[in-house]
């Protein structure tokens, strides 16, 4: 959750009553209908019980480059995208969407120690077509884990704003049926339709 310096709500806390005080006149940037940013966002405005007006892009430069002007004041986004502009000082983040803080942004708190129980996160896995032989997933599995375990490559993912975890690609399926039934219900509740 990152917002223009300029903006003046410094904590989620005072975006929050920022946003009650103000309904409807807060623009949230997002990089479409359905996008993860707009996902994110849904679920904060949901939980916070904030009314903030959704402003779709077609991609996250565009979006960006609106927020750091200042025609938007939040976007929630990932780390990689925003962090040299972070670093810059050309955008302020408020919050991770991620359960816990984050290595690379220690002093940035987390939404959900605001907004209780609230949790956003993308992730990249490692998927095959159902009829791949067992032991070839099982050989990918091990190979990824492997990846993922290396010091070096796990350093260089936390430098760039990821969390790598290693799974079983049972544990794997299973996280991806909880994590679509999750953003299912988000979308039906905010009715978001493809453009």
């Amino acid at each position: 959750m990152v917002v223009n310096p300029a903006f003046a709500a410094k904590t989620v806390p005072e975006f929050i009553a920022n946003a009650k005080a103000n309904p409807g006149k807060i623009n949230m940037a997002t990089v479409g209908p359905g996008s993860p940013s707009q996902l994110f966002g849904v679920l904060f405005k949901s939980m916070a019980g904030v009314d903030l007006v959704t402003v779709n892009y077609r991609g996250i430069g565009p979006a960006l480059l609106d927020l750091i002007s200042g025609r938007v004041e939040v976007i929630f986004t990932s780390i990689a995208s925003t962090i040299e502009y972070i670093r810059s000082g050309k955008l302020r983040p408020l919050a991770v969407t991620t359960a816990q803080r984050i290595d690379l942004l220690p002093d940035v708190p987390s939404i959900g120690e605001f907004v209780s129980g609230y949790e956003s996160a993308g992730w990249v896995g490692l998927t095959a077509p159902a009829n791949t032989p067992p032991e070839i997933v099982a050989i990918l599995n091990k190979q990824v884990n492997a990846a993922l375990a290396d010091p070096t490559f796990k350093a260089k993912m936390i430098d760039l704003g990821e969390a790598p975890f290693a799974n079983t690609t049972a544990g794997f399926g299973g996280f991806i049926a909880e994590y679509t039934d999750k953003w299912a219900k988000v979308i039906r509740a905010a009715n978001i339709k493809p453009e």
